[in-house]
């Protein structure tokens, strides 16, 4: 597997490549705009040169490089001006990663609020219906992200992931992202090898295997069946290490991207403050067996 993190694009997505090679990143993932807001300053010919320049000067070290669309996204909503709102969100992040030469953009699928599961999972679909017919042959394949199940969060059970990407019915413009925090905190045990085999063979007679395209490696300060989406540095929660070398070291996942959303920093009892990313894949790395 190609192992990374979630690294800042501040002052400009070019800028990621040299932080994700001082963290020791084969691979990582951006926000190409505020995760948190809607509106985002439109890309320029600068933005895209730059970052190309830099995509070729790491070419052989780091790649992908997978987006991440912003939270504000509620595809599922039954607010008819939501809706809008996050389906026109959704077509710009897939514009902005198409205009970088992006492959993956992971998607949160939504929340269905006050609506059904089933209606929320039918806006899911008409939005990504609708934003595919409006850009036609872009490759990015927008990645649904498995999620925890806390709230009224859906893509929680491999069932629901596998309605959107069928009912979307646009196979090559789709995929998913599997967070193993929000897999464990939904009721799914990968923790022993035994447990990890029946969870992926439930998944690929469910989903299909071959629908994954890429990973975000969390462990979960909760329990299994949590509902719970709270992450922990690898191998310090709930999951432990073993869950991770099941995914490292299973030769279906060979140059699948892995990308940790773990805490950032942690600070010892005297207040000093250490940078984890590297602690964590260096953790990662330890697991694979030669």
């Amino acid at each position: 597997m190609r192992l990374g993190a979630q690294i800042s694009a501040a002052g400009g997505v070019f800028k990621a490549f040299e932080r994700a090679e001082a963290v020791g990143c084969e691979t990582f993932m951006v926000y190409t705009k505020s995760n948190r807001q809607w509106n985002a300053k439109p890309l320029t010919e600068k933005d895209i040169a730059k970052y190309e320049e830099e995509r070729d000067a790491y070419a052989e070290s780091i790649f992908p490089m997978v987006v991440h669309a912003a939270y504000l996204i509620n595809l599922a909503s039954p607010d008819p001006a939501i809706w809008k709102k996050s389906a026109d969100a959704i077509r710009d992040e897939i514009e902005r990663a198409e205009a970088f030469g992006v492959e993956y953009l992971v998607m949160h699928p939504g929340s269905h609020m006050s609506a059904s599961i089933e209606e929320g999972m039918d806006n899911i679909v008409r939005a990504l219906r609708q934003v595919s017919a409006e850009t036609p042959g872009y490759h990015v394949r927008v990645c649904l992200e498995n999620m925890a199940g806390q709230g009224t969060n859906l893509g929680y059970t491999f069932e629901q992931l596998a309605y959107i990407l069928t009912e979307t019915d646009v196979p090559e413009r789709m995929g998913v992202c599997f967070d193993t925090c929000h897999v464990f905190a939904a009721g799914y045990d990968i923790r022993s090898a035994e447990a990890y085999t029946e969870t992926m063979d439930t998944f690929n007679r469910v989903v299909g295997l071959d629908q994954i395209r890429c990973f975000h490696f969390n462990d979960s300060k909760y329990p299994l069946d949590s509902r719970r989406d709270r992450h922990e540095h690898i191998g310090q929660g709930y999951l432990g290490t073993e869950a991770f070398a099941n995914f490292v070291n299973d030769p279906r996942w060979a140059d699948h991207p892995a990308h940790l959303e773990t805490p950032k920093t942690e600070k010892d009892d005297d207040g000093n403050e250490t940078e984890m990313d590297p602690v964590n894949l260096q953790t990662l790395r330890d697991l694979i067996k030669t």
